[in-house]
């Protein structure tokens, strides 16, 4: 009898050291709001590359170098929540890569709504800036202008669009019969269309004529793409099923929306933009 208890016991004393491990090793979830709240700090991931929403000032330093829509956007948050704003730079995809790990809670990096986006992050409700995501557009060297006014003008030809983007979607959907090449940072697709590797580059259309207004042998091709109006605003990208978070930042998205924030951050942006001081940095993963 004492041996069949001492079995049982054992047997219990399993179960439980299993049921806890089971407790350790499982996702955290809607953690993420308490934890900033209590370290006093919001991390956003941002790729700096794509002016006039998020890119660098070269006449400051830090944290502070870091300007544009999202980044005003980004301070507003964080002002909301109480705390301090911490911008982590890094490559487009490596954004993506850490809200999706769970590394960093948040990355504002002007994204627009995709099917796939919503499948892995929690979205944000919309916001607007300026007619950033009103048009997506594809540049062209100005020598090329009336060659390619059509979408067959581009069968065969290398169009280039950043990775695990919007801009790739609308290349391979809408360009079927085009080489869509894959470009990591915005300014290594500028320098191949310049050199001739790649025929076009498909931008939002904003930050098409900030490339423009540095690259004047540039021009945006007549013919656009048909966005549908689910793209035509950027979301969020928050860590999946981080709720608490979702709604502190829709929250905060109302909030600013009704206070005519957007309009005022975005033709900020836009003046810093067309300084001297305006710099792209595109970032290894």
């Amino acid at each position: 009898m004492k041996k069949m208890k001492k079995v049982l016991c054992i047997l219990l004393a399993l179960g439980m050291i299993a049921a806890l491990a089971a407790c350790g090793s499982a996702p955290k979830e809607n953690q993420a709001l308490n934890e900033i709240k209590k370290s006093g700090k919001l991390t956003v991931a941002l790729s700096p590359d794509f002016s006039p929403m998020e890119f660098v000032d070269s006449s400051k330093e830090g944290q502070d170098s870091y300007v544009g829509f999202d980044v005003s956007l980004a301070k507003y948050l964080a002002e909301e929540l109480g705390v301090q704003l911490e911008i982590q730079a890094m490559s487009f995809d490596a954004c993506q890569t850490a809200v999706s790990s769970g590394s960093i809670p948040v990355s504002i990096s002007g994204y627009s709504w995709t099917e796939t986006r919503a499948e892995n992050y929690e979205l944000s409700d919309y916001y607007y800036a300026g007619d950033n995501e009103t048009e997506q557009v594809l540049l062209i060297r100005a020598a090329d202008a009336e060659k390619y006014t059509k979408p067959e003008d581009f069968d065969g030809v290398s169009v280039g669009a950043q990775n695990a983007s919007l801009q790739m979607d609308l290349v391979t959907s809408q360009l079927p019969n085009a080489k869509a090449v894959t470009i990591g940072e915005i300014g290594v697709g500028v320098m191949e269309l310049e050199s001739g590797n790649i025929e076009a580059l498909a931008v939002a259309d904003g930050n098409g004529t900030q490339i423009i207004a540095n690259h004047p042998g540039l021009v945006k091709c007549t013919w656009e793409f048909e966005v549908a109006e689910e793209f035509e605003a950027n979301v969020i990208l928050i860590h999946k099923g981080e709720k608490d978070l979702l709604d502190a930042i829709n929250a905060a998205l109302a909030k600013a929306y009704a206070e005519g924030y957007y309009d005022t951050w975005y033709q900020e942006a836009l003046e810093i933009a067309e300084s001297a001081s305006s710099v792209e940095v595109s970032l290894a993963d």
